[in-house]
């Protein structure tokens, strides 16, 4: 009787029958929120350009070599010794 009684009851506590058993309603009790923390790392590739400039300076060293190229010329000078005795002779 207790059972049937208590289904009957205008009370929040206690729910419909089922199973012959008179249920009890339970309030959900709300917890605190609990606090996840998820921590991501994303990595980025960021190409970077670096400017590089490469002067090249020649230098062109000329040693000089010195050869010697001999060459002869002649030259005939005619003296003409005039002893003097002869000096009409010539005119």
């Amino acid at each position: 009787m207790f059972n049937q009684n208590c289904c009957n009851r205008n009370n929040n506590m206690f729910a419909g029958r089922q199973n012959g058993c008179c249920q009890r309603q339970i309030q959900e009790v709300v917890e605190p929120t609990i606090n996840k923390c998820v921590e991501r790392v994303f990595q980025h590739e960021v190409p970077h350009v670096c400017p590089i400039h490469t002067h090249v300076i020649n230098k062109h060293v000329y040693n000089h070599t010195y050869t010697p190229r001999y060459s002869c010329s002649e030259e005939n000078q005619i003296i003409n010794n005039d002893c003097g005795k002869c000096s009409g002779f010539m005119n």
